[in-house]
């Protein structure tokens, strides 16, 4: 394996800035001092593998990415715990969904061994940048990869810039959720993009969060673009629900909606909760259904970001729906404590899913 080596000159932030900034880190706001990079070509495949300073990176007008969109990246979290070491949460699936979105969006696939190489490294480089876990903050990780070659012509970037920055970030939903049914939008379709983790997934979507926005919602639950029938997943997070039949429910996978890491953590969390986990497909009739009728109980929206977000109500324009008692749920709040007590170290790591930071 190929390791990413550290550039000597990095300037690095001073601790009382980087105190200031941990003391409300918001999302996305301050950037870690060393950034992972590498090159490809199909001269040379992967090189130049460096941690380097964070800061603006050159390009040109005619960079590929800017014109066509080959454009992917993912999303971790470093959390420290209480003894005060730091840790991954599951992050080589987070290569391995790399890896495929490459594949999607035909570009180069970047090796498992190098991704998590360059995130422990960033990670370790920059270890005085993880908050001490309060309030559930936490070291967001970001890497990615974009189409560099300087190209107006429609066809696959022969040169491609992997990166992975970092940045610390509290919680991204701080309240519960009402999400809304869009009438206008679609996120993706069969044989689309859906599965893929790439940045055109997200600008599409926009419109319909802005109309989320509009309605006093503070996200968007897509339905499938074929019939509209079938519940998908929940802008930037997957959807659940619990049932009276203690079910803990998920669209299936189609090929259309993201794998979440996050997903796939709850199904496995779900038997020590009482829950059946079950993921089949789910139509928006027996949502609406079954909120009114109360077999359903309780809604909940997951992702790296978003870790749990209770969901307490349903809109459009033809209705609007509270869930249970327009509170969070018991099993939601559960799930919630037993993921992020395992994420920050204060419960059993029984599954294995925790990597400690060299």
């Amino acid at each position: 394996m190929a390791q990413f080596t550290v550039d000597s000159d990095v300037v690095r932030t001073s601790p009382d800035q980087i105190a200031t900034a941990l003391a409300d880190p918001g999302f996305g706001r301050y950037f870690v001092d060393h950034i992972a990079r590498a090159v490809w070509n199909p001269d040379e495949g992967w090189h130049g593998r460096r941690l380097i300073g964070a800061g603006p990176i050159p390009m040109h007008p005619g960079l590929a990415a800017l014109h066509y969109g080959q454009e992917i990246f993912e999303g971790l979290k470093a959390y420290r715990h209480p003894d005060g070491s730091v840790w991954l949460f599951r992050p080589e699936l987070n290569a391995r969904r790399f890896a495929s979105s490459a594949e999607r969006m035909a570009m180069p696939q970047l090796p498992v061994d190098d991704f998590l190489d360059s995130v422990h490294q960033v990670v370790s480089l920059n270890k005085d940048w993880v908050p001490a876990g309060q309030g559930e903050q936490s070291l967001y990780v970001r890497p990615f990869m974009f189409g560099s070659e300087t190209l107006i012509g429609v066809r696959t970037a022969q040169e491609h810039t992997y990166m992975c920055l970092a940045s610390p970030a509290g919680p991204y939903y701080a309240d519960p959720l009402t999400l809304w049914v869009t009438p206008n939008f679609s996120r993706s379709m069969v044989g689309g993009t859906g599965m893929a983790k790439c940045g055109g997934n997200y600008a599409s979507a926009m419109a319909a969060e802005v109309e989320a926005h509009a309605q006093g919602c503070g996200q968007v639950l897509w339905l499938d673009s074929a019939t509209r029938t079938l519940v998908e997943e929940g802008g930037t997070m997957n959807f659940f629900v619990v049932t009276a039949d203690d079910e803990l429910l998920t669209p299936a996978l189609t090929g259309t909606i993201l794998a979440g890491i996050t997903r796939d953590s709850l199904l496995q969390l779900a038997s020590s909760h009482g829950l059946t986990p079950v993921e089949r497909p789910l139509e928006l009739t027996e949502l609406l259904d079954g909120i009114r009728s109360g077999h359903i109980t309780e809604a909940l929206a997951c992702g790296t970001a978003a870790v749990i977000s209770p969901v307490v109500g349903l809109k459009s324009p033809d209705f609007e729906l509270t869930i249970g008692d327009g509170t969070p749920g018991p099993r939601t709040l559960e799930l919630r404590s037993h993921l992020t007590g395992i994420q920050f170290g204060t419960l059993p790591d029984a599954f294995g899913w925790l990597r400690p930071v060299a």
